[in-house]
C-alpha cells in the first residue's frame, strides 16, 4: 500500500528583534526584523529574514489596498505622535501589531498574489524599488529580486542542500565536536515547527 501524505501548507511570520537605526545626526527610527519560514508554493523562498520600518509598513498596506479594492485590510498599529522608541513597551506594542498585520494578511490567497508583498518580505528593496520591479521597470523579475537577495544575505535563507551538507560534516567530526554544537537554526530557537518533511525536496 502507498500512503501518499497532503501536507498542509502554512507560513509562519514573526515580527521581531527590533533595533534603532541613524538616519543623520538628528533623525532616528526602529526598524523589525521579519522572519518568514513557509512551505507555501506561493513563495519563492521557504525561509527569509529581512528588515522594515513603520513607514514601509504603511506603504504596503496601501498598494495592496488598492490593488484589492473589494477586501478590507487589517490595520497597522496607529501612528501616535507619543511614541517614544526608547520606550520598550510603546516599541513591543508596536511590534505586535506589525505582526497581527501581516499573520492576516497572509492568510488571504488574493492578497498572497501580489508581488509586492513577496519583495517586502524577502528582499531589502525600497518601496520606490519595489514599485519598479512589480512594474517592469528593472532588468531583473521579482523571483530574481528575491534569489539575489536570499544569496548575499549569508544567514537566511538555508537551504536544504546546505543543511545535509553542514549535518555530513558535523557527522564526520569527532564526538566532541559535533555533541550538541551542530548547525544553529533560528527557526527551531523562535519556536518554529521545522519539519524536513515540510521542506520543498
Amino acid at each position: 500500500l502507498i500512503f501518499i501524505m497532503h501536507l498542509q501548507e502554512f507560513v509562519t511570520v514573526l515580527v521581531r528583534d527590533p533595533r534603532i537605526q541613524k538616519e543623520d545626526s538628528w533623525h532616528s527610527y526602529v526598524d523589525y526584523e521579519i522572519f518568514i519560514h513557509t512551505n507555501s508554493i506561493c513563495f519563492t523562498r521557504k525561509t527569509s529574514c529581512v528588515r522594515r520600518r513603520y513607514r514601509e509598513f504603511v506603504w504596503l498596506r496601501q498598494r495592496l489596498q488598492s490593488n484589492a479594492v473589494l477586501i478590507q485590510l487589517p490595520e497597522l498599529p496607529s501612528k501616535t505622535p507619543f511614541f517614544n522608541m526608547n520606550n520598550p513597551h510603546h516599541v513591543d506594542h508596536r511590534r505586535q501589531g506589525l505582526q497581527e498585520f501581516l499573520e492576516k494578511i497572509l492568510q488571504d490567497a488574493l492578497l498572497l498574489s501580489d508581488s509586492r508583498l513577496h519583495l517586502f518580505l524577502q528582499t531589502q528593496l525600497s518601496p520606490e524599488d519595489m514599485e519598479a520591479c512589480v512594474s517592469g521597470q528593472t532588468k531583473y523579475s521579482v523571483a530574481d529580486a528575491i534569489h539575489s537577495f536570499a544569496s548575499l544575505n549569508r544567514r537566511f535563507p538555508i537551504e536544504d542542500e546546505e543543511r545535509k551538507k553542514e549535518k555530513n560534516d558535523a557527522d564526520s567530526d569527532s564526538e566532541s565536536s559535533s555533541s550538541g554544537l551542530g548547525p544553529s537554526d533560528d527557526s527551531i530557537s523562535c519556536g518554529c515547527k521545522a519539519s524536513p518533511a515540510s521542506e520543498e525536496p
